[in-house]
């Protein structure tokens, strides 16, 4: 698990919400918790760089930018709603014990 690294408790996000949470780098997270599953990704909206942690978990697995309210598929970074046209950079993800551990980012629409 080199490439991976701790950035918080499982217990911190709520099932159906989201967390803010930085990498060693300083790089925003927006952790999510979905039907009990935790994804990450990029916790900057790709069309006007507002923290996506602000805005909105749909139980369709969609996250909302609060400010323009640009969608994104959580899983795959897709967009599915503009203004946003690039899809949001989404990040591996492994739970061991209590922890949540972040790694590298995934390919644009890989799936999960």
């Amino acid at each position: 698990m080199a490439e991976f690294e701790a950035v918080a408790k499982v217990e911190d996000v709520p099932e159906g919400g989201m967390l803010p949470a930085r990498k060693r780098t300083g790089e925003p997270l927006c952790l999510f918790r979905l039907d009990g599953e935790i994804g990450a990704v990029l916790d900057r909206c790709t069309h006007a760089e507002f923290a996506m942690s602000d805005g909105a978990l749909h139980a369709r697995g969609e996250v909302e930018c609060v400010w323009h309210g640009a969608r994104f598929d959580c899983w795959t970074g897709r967009v599915t709603k503009g203004p946003a046209d690039e899809p949001l950079p989404v990040f591996e993800v492994k739970v061991e014990g209590d922890t949540i551990y972040v790694g590298r980012q995934r390919p644009p629409g890989s799936p999960r």
